[in-house]
């Protein structure tokens, strides 16, 4: 597959999730994130206005979790957590669905919880990309929610957490792209650690990719394009 290092570049999101990392383990990924020109930095929430200093003039943008890891959270508690994400310099924000609701089959209130997170970022010209946790659902599920994110205008459905027991397959990736708007992107999350994978996902019509193996596959990047 032909590929220029933006290509590959710019669909990573640097993942600094990891709640073990300390404040100079932060700081040291998002300039890993500069040098490496990333898409983005997804931070642990308390750290991102830090974070979006450090990128500041950069074509990296700052992002972090809402109602991360378990989707859980009250309406409410998610759009406050949007708010002050936004206000902290957040361009991009990966907000989890409520799984709970989502088995339930409550696509009502399943809706109106993304829709207060999705208006927030809209209305400040920033994007929301929607994790579904797939690991969890029935492929029912994942259909409707391609729908509905789409009805909302969500910017990228998203695969996982990574957190779950299950990440990115090319079965759901597929369903994931069948199944959402032309104008609804696709990201994976959880096993995309090399550059083959991410370039088997991009196959799939996958435009960004979770990832903490920044380094090692853009490393191989341009090693391979060096060789050509």
């Amino acid at each position: 597959m032909t590929f220029t290092y933006l290509d590959v570049a710019k669909m990573i999101d640097h993942s600094l999730l990891n709640p073990t990392l300390t404040e100079k383990d932060l700081e040291a990924g998002c300039r890993v994130a500069l040098e490496y020109d990333a898409a983005s930095v997804c931070i642990l929430p308390y750290a991102l206005r830090r974070c979006a200093d450090l990128l500041r003039g950069s074509n990296v943008r700052a992002s972090t979790t809402v109602g991360f890891p378990h989707g859980g959270h009250a309406t409410a508690i998610k759009a406050a957590e949007a708010a002050r994400a936004l206000e902290d310099g957040g361009e991009e924000l990966d907000m989890v669905v409520n799984i709970s609701k989502v088995l339930s089959e409550d696509w009502n209130y399943v809706r109106d919880d993304l829709r207060a997170v999705i208006e927030l970022a809209h209305a400040a010209r920033q994007k929301v990309k929607v994790i579904f946790e797939n690991c969890y659902l029935q492929d029912a599920h994942k259909i409707r929610l391609c729908r509905i994110c789409g009805e909302l205008g969500a910017d990228w459905v998203k695969t996982s957490t990574g957190y779950g027991s299950g990440g990115a397959t090319d079965r759901d990736l597929k369903l994931m792209r069948e199944h959402s708007p032309a104008n609804v992107q696709v990201k994976a999350a959880g096993g995309v650690r090399t550059l083959d994978r991410l370039l088997e996902v991009r196959a799939l019509g996958v435009t960004r990719c979770g990832a903490s193996k920044t380094v090692e596959i853009l490393d191989e990047a341009r090693a391979r394009l060096a060789r050509k």
